[in-house]
């Protein structure tokens, strides 16, 4: 997906933490628009050449279940690689979020037939699955189970605190 702009990585965190995504840290960014534009947004995170920044689409779609309307599309325009993570990385929040019953709306499947997986009624089978067909079409030995549950610690940790926070202030 081909952008007349280069976007920053601190662009990147600054539209994340203005849509309440506290998944990675960064600096201030004076363009205070990309949350305004979420198929910009995901696109440039799965095109991002930092890991951390790909990694916080997982709690991006846990937060936004609205954006789901967007991956598609998104999709057909980024190259191999970047599709790939946002297949993966969209289907994991998929999963993650159908193990949180608490989730007010879940996200629809959209990469599952795509990707060769057959879903169960089992999301943490669903997020196996997931992983081992992400290792075999990415080509690399990363533990991405692991990863995924990375992101969900992060993301449920970043929901503690608010509700925290929350609580402190009322």
């Amino acid at each position: 997906m081909s952008r007349a702009t280069v976007i920053t990585g601190d662009q990147l965190t600054n539209a994340l933490h203005v849509l309440g995504v506290h998944f990675v840290m960064g600096r201030q960014s004076k363009d205070a628009s990309l949350h305004k534009q979420p198929a910009r947004l995901i696109a440039a995170l799965a095109e991002s050449n930092e890991a951390r920044l790909r990694l916080s689409l997982i709690p991006l779609f846990l937060e936004h279940p609205e954006f789901s309307i967007y991956v598609r599309a998104v999709a057909k325009q980024l190259k191999p690689s970047a599709r790939l993570t946002l297949h993966c990385y969209y289907s994991a929040a998929v999963w993650i979020g159908r193990s949180f019953p608490a989730q007010d709306k879940s996200l629809p499947d959209h990469f599952s037939k795509e990707l060769h997986l057959i879903p169960t009624d089992d999301p943490e089978k669903n997020l196996n699955q997931l992983a081992k067909r992400h290792g075999e079409l990415s080509g690399t030995r990363v533990n991405w189970l692991g990863t995924y549950h990375h992101a969900a610690q992060i993301w449920r940790k970043g929901l503690e605190y608010q509700k925290a926070w929350t609580t402190l202030k009322s």
